[in-house]
């Protein structure tokens, strides 16, 4: 039997791992684990699964990092599993068409970086990285069958992007099917007690359930997280889309992004991913509620806590001392870029490309177009001008890329 001491911290822990959580499937599953643990001292092993399909993460990734690391506060194991054999055949899941595999050395390389980049969150004493490939690389055909048998394709055909494509009669690939059971195989070869990811990620999780109880396992409980909208508040958080904070950004581009997350997410951004604690959040919105805290002030405090976390105390403070005397006192920031470049005229639209304030001629148009184009903070709206480089000329594209010429 678990005593009243005991039981106070399973509620304890109950109510921190269950913040900001989507479901908890099952959720009477969940709290026995956590008394078992609890009674026996054993620690959970908490499991999440990174597809390295881009070579870096950005602040929507790390909502399900900050939960691991709630979890390895209260003791608990995690399991980072680095899907370098899944990698090479990507998940299919929200995708309207096969996706491209990745060769081995970019899988590889990705994984590099993202293991450098979770320990910005994660304490790397209490976590475990595994390549996945160390056991599906061994598996016989014969494996492979048994491991297909546990799943029939019209409980396939149930996934919200199968079935899509299945009404559009668009291809799907056998292999895709494969995803979801080899990400579930990582459960039973880690015998994982508990498994993140996204709501998107649902059907794989529970496809771990699944194998777990064919494969004589005690089954997994599957926590899933919200997916974070971006800096667009609408899509979910993307770097296809733009709308994405960059956890290696440089930290003026983090804190300038965060100061233009829309008001109404503010307070969704502090929950998921600032790593503020539920006293402070739950103080600024009573502040923000009856105006005693000003929704400027708020935001800065979360562009601070990204900041820092991603890029250290002190480039933090350096990061909002250079917004507060580029937005608020409307002087240019000292570390301006500087782009050596001759006297001869040239198109604005040219220089934009030249400098790489803008990717190419249509997007430089667009930008002089809304208006977000200034040359010595005088706004230029003419696509068709043309400029004549002068010594310490400053470019600006929108309220944070400024770039000064220097003459050869």
């Amino acid at each position: 039997m678990i005593n009243e001491r005991e039981e106070e911290i399973v509620q304890r822990q109950v109510k921190i791992l269950s913040r900001g959580v989507e479901q908890i499937i099952p959720k009477d599953e969940f709290v026995a684990k956590i008394r078992n643990s609890v009674k026996t001292g054993t620690p959970l092993r908490i499991k999440l699964g990174l597809d390295p399909s881009a070579p870096d993460i950005h602040i929507g990734h790390t909502v399900v990092l900050e939960k691991l690391r709630q979890f390895q506060e209260l003791g608990h194991l995690v399991q980072i599993v680095i899907g370098d054999f899944t990698g090479q055949i990507g998940d299919p899941t929200g995708k309207s068409e096969t996706r491209k595999q990745l060769t081995k050395e970019q899988v590889k390389q990705n994984a590099k970086t993202y293991q450098e980049q979770i320990f910005k969150i994660l304490d790397p004493k209490k976590t475990e990285v595994h390549f996945n490939s160390s056991w599906l690389s061994p598996l016989q055909f014969a494996d492979v069958v048994r491991l297909a048998a546990t799943m029939t394709v019209a409980r396939m055909l149930e996934r919200d992007d199968f079935k899509k494509r299945y009404a559009q009669e668009a291809p799907i690939s056998i292999h895709e099917f494969f995803y979801p059971l080899m990400q579930g195989y990582d459960s039973v070869a880690l015998h994982t007690d508990v498994e993140l990811g996204g709501t998107d990620q649902t059907f794989n999780l529970l496809t771990g359930r699944t194998l777990q109880k064919e494969y004589g396992i005690d089954q997994q409980v599957a926590l899933t997280m919200p997916l974070l909208e971006g800096l667009d508040g609408q899509h979910k958080m993307s770097k296809s889309l733009g709308n994405y904070i960059g956890v290696d950004e440089p930290a003026s581009e983090i804190y300038g992004k965060t100061m233009s997350v829309p008001d109404e997410l503010m307070m969704k951004y502090f929950v998921l991913v600032s790593g503020v604690s539920e006293e402070e959040i739950d103080s600024m919105k009573e502040g923000l509620q009856t105006g005693a805290l000003h929704p400027r002030d708020a935001k800065m405090r979360l562009a601070f806590c990204l900041t820092e976390r991603f890029q250290g105390t002190e480039a933090a403070q350096a990061a909002q001392e250079g917004f507060i005397k580029v937005f608020q006192k409307h002087v240019m920031p000292d570390d301006m870029a500087v782009y050596t470049i001759d006297r001869d005229p040239i198109s604005l639209v040219a220089l934009l490309v030249m400098t790489g304030l803008a990717p190419s001629n249509s997007e430089a148009r667009r930008l002089i177009a809304g208006g977000g184009v200034r040359i010595d903070s005088v706004a230029i709206k003419d696509d068709q001008a043309v400029v004549q480089p002068q010594q310490d000329m400053v470019l600006q594209v929108g309220k944070r890329r400024f770039i000064k010429l220097c003459l050869v």
